[in-house]
């Protein structure tokens, strides 16, 4: 067992505990969280020395392990450029966890990530939820497909379109390969479960969990106007969706508190490298969360590395965001817009024994990192 004690911890769900201790089994689960530590007997102990305590940041939209930090162009394994229409790939084949960008996040106190294709494609593939440590990404997984990636604006059109001569060439086209995609997908299931042997497709088989809302579409949007057609479409064929970016968020956000899609704000920081960037701000998450929409914190990693999660919502606060909010919309909240909230984003008796002691409060203090970081119950990281 390991025994964490003496430190100041953030369950995320529960009040504040000063002189709390986490105790973790050898499962790597979290057996209590508390006041006042247990017997040492027969554990490992870490005195956190007052320091801060809280478990993995989270992160629910980023490439790591697709895009690598150190291979340069062979290391861009994260748009399969030949086809703007392919869920059929999975980030899972793509993933490769020897790339320093995952030490470095463990050591900046993430331990779980959202990755998956990037935005050049109108549907691009799946998603995973991983941790941010081992050899075989096999052994990483929390869940393997928590959304399926789609596109809106100027990465598709930009991608396919660049010279009228395949489509997507305009915002109309991209809309329309969905919904194409999203009939023949709901005609093929609808064969099959009647019995019917339709010729085996892979693209559509792919989107079959999304038909019936076991993942959502996971959009790419940043202005306003592709929000609302990404929002439209979810609505035409009832399905679930998450909002990933949503740069322009601040400009409606009347029409998304009423919408309640989740909103993945970022990446924040930076410049803007493209139109749809115009209205890109750290302020966003504030003027989001004060409409009532529940947010989390993004780095698109690798456009922000993902050990600056944590300065992310750091900026956030220092822009209007309440510190509080800024803590879950990098653990609990990305986990329960996600679907992995049973194991990760925060400290509770049965979920996984992911925990950070901090250097110092990293949303307040740019540099700080993590002292220890553990794993399921395992120490990855000691300063």
């Amino acid at each position: 067992m390991l025994l964490i004690k003496n430190g100041y911890v953030k369950t995320m769900v529960t009040e504040d505990i000063e002189n709390g201790y986490v105790l973790i089994g050898d499962d790597g689960k979290i057996i209590s969280v508390g006041k006042d530590a247990p017997s040492e007997e027969g554990c490992t102990v870490i005195d956190a020395g007052g320091r801060l305590v809280t478990p993995g940041c989270v992160d629910a939209h980023c490439h790591i392990g697709l895009h690598n930090t150190a291979m340069r162009w062979e290391g861009a394994d994260y748009n399969e450029r030949s086809d703007a229409i392919t869920p059929q790939m999975r980030a899972i084949d793509s993933i490769n966890p020897i790339d320093e960008a995952f030490d470095d996040a463990v050591k900046h106190g993430v331990t779980s990530a959202c990755t998956g294709p990037g935005s050049a494609n109108v549907v691009g593939g799946t998603f995973a939820a991983i941790k941010l440590t081992g050899k075989r990404v096999d052994n990483m997984i929390i869940k393997e497909a928590i959304g399926m990636k789609i596109a809106f604006g100027e990465n598709p059109k930009g991608c396919y379109g660049q010279a009228g001569s395949k489509a997507p060439v305009t915002r109309m086209a991209v809309a329309a390969m969905l919904r194409d995609l999203l009939f023949k997908t709901k005609r093929y299931l609808a064969a099959k479960e009647a019995g019917k042997d339709p010729n085996f497709d892979f693209k559509l088989e792919s989107m079959i969990p999304v038909i019936k809302k076991e993942i959502p579409l996971k959009a790419h949007a940043h202005r306003a106007d592709d929000i609302f057609t990404a929002i439209r479409i979810a609505k035409e064929f009832d399905l679930d969706l998450t909002l990933d970016h949503c740069t322009d968020g601040s400009l409606i956000a009347d029409e998304l508190a009423k919408e309640n899609y989740p909103a993945f704000i970022g990446p924040s920081f930076g410049n803007k490298s493209k139109i749809e960037l115009a209205n890109k701000s750290f302020s966003t998450p504030a003027e989001l969360h004060k409409a009532g929409v529940k947010i989390s914190i993004i780095t698109d990693a690798p456009v922000i590395p993902l050990q600056h999660l944590p300065m992310c919502a750091g900026f956030a606060v220092n822009a209007g965001l309440p510190i509080e909010e800024a803590w879950k919309a990098i653990t609990i909240n990305p986990a329960t817009q996600t679907g992995i909230c049973d194991r990760v984003g925060s400290l509770e008796t049965g979920k996984d024994g992911d925990v950070v002691i901090w250097t110092e409060d990293p949303l307040t203090t740019i540099g700080a990192a993590a002292y220890v970081t553990v794993i399921d119950g395992k120490v990855v990281h000691q300063a």
